[in-house]
């Protein structure tokens, strides 16, 4: 059947394939929405100070 080093890479290959679908899955749970969340309220600050700034003038 399987002699000791295709069974070595063959667990090779399912750990490499189980961590990139774990990261995957925490990169699209967590830290994608952090970055666009982030993203936006930056976006809101900035367009609020601006404004704030335009109405001191």
């Amino acid at each position: 059947m399987f002699e000791f080093d295709q069974y070595l890479g063959f667990l090779a290959f399912l750990t490499i394939l189980t961590i990139g679908f774990w990261l995957m899955i925490f990169l699209l749970i967590f830290v994608i929405p952090y970055w666009v969340g982030g993203s936006i309220m930056e976006m809101i600050k900035e367009k609020r100070e601006a404004r704030k700034a335009k109405q001191e003038e």
